[in-house]
């Protein structure tokens, strides 16, 4: 049941108006059914994976606020966490190691019968399994205590509004929530619905459309040159973005409907200045969880230069394999940690450890911008062999500007039309996100005069009827990981 489906809408509809009948006691038990019909609804064998996944960690959680020795709690958190990574290791390289396989049967490389097996991997379970570790952690490092409630912490590991995609949620944030009496709150409603809008505006309107050009021209990369490769690689720099952002949205808004408020997972990351100011903008829950779960065990910034450039070439690094084996994923993480490891040296820190304020230039913007596109080429294309014809090709004919330019615009093959309004949708998108470093958007027009704000609201569901793809719902783009 993807967000941008006939059959969610109709479930959220049935569920937000059977929420609030059922009595506040019970809306907990009511949204915990509504969870995991949602997610058994792409696949019955995913329940089970997902009430595994509670059950171990919610016993896990209980004998560690037990244990009385340091040993003790250790044994039970790495109880919890191994078996959750080897089940995410072995969904993330068995899969792609027989495709691969495959290739080389299919290649005449290896005299045996190709197999046929098909390992998926189940949606949003590395979201969720991401969630219960950083659960388990926390009550090993008294942050937090174990929940008793076997109902709350079921539906904290399974709220389906972020169960697929994120934001990855904090047990100190979520957990009380769940238990507070949550009454009908029109604003708070009003604004997930909008929120709501403006993320399906970013998946249908941009990311979708983006993705046909995009997709059309990563796929059969061997067969063009030049300047298109750079304009579809900003096009998937805006494609992923508003994929995973509108997710993010939709989700936000969505558990506003039942009174949950979820954690901004984006905050114009493009109008960022460096690329440590990026990952402090983009996907905030799973970027904050690297930096607590994994940087910062492993010394953070408190350790020697070296030490503290290597920290953050392994996290970085993890983070690339967490969205796949696929050496391009690899090589995407190892360059963000590259790059930051080279702001440690560009940007100073004082004898007390804190960076030296300085004054920001312009052109750090679109440098910051041209540096992230590059590492995009890595995490779109579909070998490494690709992205490095890629890259070789991306000036080619530049001599000649006029040919370099027509080349282009033969090989994407959109009409004046189709690109004015991807133009426009762009330009909407980008002063959407430069308002934002202001203010909340959404809120300022709420607050304009009814003769205002509706006209603006009329027009904008309008333009996402008119100018979504029609046909196939397409899936989110990481559902993949």
């Amino acid at each position: 049941m993807l967000f941008n489906s006939v059959s969610f809408a109709i479930f959220i509809i049935i569920t937000f108006v059977l929420y609030y009948l059922v009595p506040h006691k019970y809306r907990w038990c009511f949204l915990l059914i509504a969870s995991y019909a949602f997610y058994m609804n792409l696949h019955i064998g995913y329940g089970l994976l997902l009430l595994a996944t509670t059950i171990l960690t919610y016993v896990l959680a209980l004998n560690l606020e037990k244990a009385e020795t340091t040993k003790h709690k250790r044994q039970c958190l790495l109880s919890g966490i191994l078996p959750l990574v080897l089940v995410l290791l072995f969904y993330k390289t068995a899969g792609p190691a027989i495709d691969r396989l495959n290739m080389l049967i299919d290649a005449g490389r290896l005299t045996m019968q190709p197999i046929t097996v098909r390992i998926l991997l189940p949606a949003g379970v590395s979201f969720y399994f991401f969630q219960s570790i950083g659960y388990l952690i926390d009550v090993y490092r008294g942050k937090i205590g174990a929940e008793r409630h076997f109902g709350y912490y079921a539906l904290f590991v399974s709220f389906f509004p972020q169960l697929l995609a994120g934001p990855i949620g904090r047990a100190d944030s979520l957990l009380p929530q769940y238990k507070e009496t949550r009454p009908f709150d029109y604003g708070k409603v009003t604004y997930g619905l909008k929120l709501m809008a403006w993320g399906y505006f970013k998946k249908l309107v941009i990311a979708d459309v983006f993705a046909g050009v995009v997709n059309k021209v990563y796929d059969r990369a061997d067969i063009y040159v030049g300047f298109v490769f750079i304009v579809v690689t900003v096009m998937f720099a805006v494609e992923i973005y508003c994929d995973f952002s509108g997710y993010s949205d939709i989700a936000i808004g969505c558990a506003k409907l039942f009174g949950i408020d979820l954690m901004t997972n984006f905050k114009s990351p493009y109008f960022s200045f460096s690329v440590k100011e990026f990952w402090s903008r983009w996907h905030i829950s799973l970027s904050t969880w690297f930096r607590d779960y994994v940087y910062i065990p492993l010394g953070g910034n408190r350790v020697p230069k070296w030490r503290h450039c290597l920290n953050l070439l392994i996290t970085f690094m993890v983070s690339g394999f967490w969205h796949g084996s696929s050496l391009t994923y690899i090589a995407w993480g190892g360059m963000h940690g590259l790059l930051q490891i080279i702001e440690t040296f560009v940007y100073p820190k004082t004898r007390k450890g804190m960076p030296i304020e300085r004054r920001r230039h312009w052109w750090q913007l679109p440098i910051t911008f041209i540096l992230l596109c590059f590492t995009w080429i890595f995490f779109r294309a579909n070998s490494i062999q690709d992205a490095v014809w890629i890259i070789s090709r991306l000036f080619w004919d530049a001599a000649r500007p006029l040919i370099y330019l027509q080349t282009c615009i033969i090989c994407l093959g959109v009409s004046r039309v189709a690109a004015l309004g991807m133009l426009l949708s762009v330009a909407l998108l980008a002063a959407y996100d430069c308002a934002s470093l202001r203010g909340d958007v959404i809120t300022a027009l709420s607050r304009q005069k009814c003769f205002i704000r509706w006209p603006v609201y009329v027009l904008f569901l309008v333009v996402i009827a008119l100018f979504a793809p029609k046909g196939v719902a397409t899936e989110f783009i990481y559902f993949r990981f």
